[in-house]
């Protein structure tokens, strides 16, 4: 059964937990290297978080500060903090210990997700949540 959580009458889903496919593999970051700010690596993207109502992405779970992918842990880090995608790597206007540092998340909890839940992400990195009247999706870069 697909995980799907409420956001302000808009349902995120992880993209694996959906029947939505993409209309070019390019856009398809999962597994990619995440570089943060500084240019060093902070981890990979493990998931995508999709907005069901308007079909785009708002969140990545990023899984990092393990060694070798074992202990890592995960984070939620809003879209608009991508910078730049390239074939192998997507890099942020984050530090990495920021990103590390950034509030809780556990995959395998299940949560009451609703906008509260969602906020503490946005507040911390100091952006505007998607579902605010001015919000404007990003524009970010893919080059091959």
């Amino acid at each position: 059964m697909a995980k799907t959580t409420l956001v302000n009458d808009h349902a995120l889903t992880k993209f694996s937990d959906s029947d939505l496919v993409l209309e070019d593999d390019r856009l398809d970051i999962r597994g990619r290297k995440v570089i943060d700010a500084a240019g060093k690596a902070i981890g990979h993207v493990r998931a995508l978080f999709i907005d069901d109502a308007a079909k785009k992405v708002r969140l990545l779970e990023i899984a990092g500060g393990g060694f070798l992918g074992i202990a890592d842990q995960h984070f939620l880090l809003p879209i608009d903090a991508v910078t730049k995608v390239t074939a192998t790597l997507v890099y942020v206007n984050e530090s990495g210990a920021r990103v590390l540092s950034s509030p809780a998340y556990d995959p395998t909890l299940i949560q009451p997700y609703n906008r509260q839940y969602w906020e503490p992400f946005y507040g911390y990195y100091g952006r505007a949540p998607y579902w605010d009247a001015d919000y404007r999706y990003p524009n970010y870069p893919i080059s091959s």
